[in-house]
C-alpha cells in the first residue's frame, strides 16, 4: 500500500494517507495565534477542512478527534465552534484534554483521523 504525504516538512507532514485512512497532524492557528479560543478553533477547523479535501475526504468521515486546550475553562467556547462545524449525524469519537502547547499564543490544537 502506498503512503501519501500532504504538506510534508522536515519535522512532520500536515496529513498522511495510508490506504483508506487519513491521519492529520495536530493543527494550530496560524493567523489567529494569540487571539480567542473561538477564533483559533474556527481557523483550525478551516485548516482541517482543507487538509481533508486535499486527501480526498471531508469532515463527515472523521473517525477520531483529539483536542488539546491550554485552559479547560474554555471548553464550552471551543465546543460552540466545534458543534456548529461538525457534520450532524457523523460525530467522531473524541477526547479533549488540558495541556501546555508548543508556544504560548496557541490555545487550541486539534488532530483528527478520517476515512476516505
Amino acid at each position: 500500500m502506498t503512503i501519501q504525504r500532504i504538506k510534508p516538512g522536515p519535522r512532520m507532514s500536515g496529513a498522511v494517507v495510508h490506504g483508506d485512512t487519513v491521519y492529520l497532524a495536530g493543527q494550530v492557528a496560524n493567523t489567529t495565534a494569540g487571539k480567542s479560543v473561538t477564533e483559533q478553533t474556527t481557523e483550525i477547523l478551516s485548516i482541517i477542512d482543507g487538509l481533508l479535501a486535499e486527501a480526498g475526504t471531508d469532515k463527515s468521515k472523521i473517525l477520531m478527534a483529539n483536542i488539546w486546550l491550554t485552559d479547560m475553562s474554555t471548553f464550552q467556547e471551543m465546543n460552540a465552534v466545534w458543534d456548529s462545524w461538525v457534520s450532524p449525524g457523523n460525530t467522531p469519537a473524541r477526547a479533549t484534554v488540558e495541556a501546555k502547547l508548543a508556544a504560548p499564543p496557541f490555545k487550541v490544537e486539534i488532530a483528527v483521523i478520517a476515512a476516505k
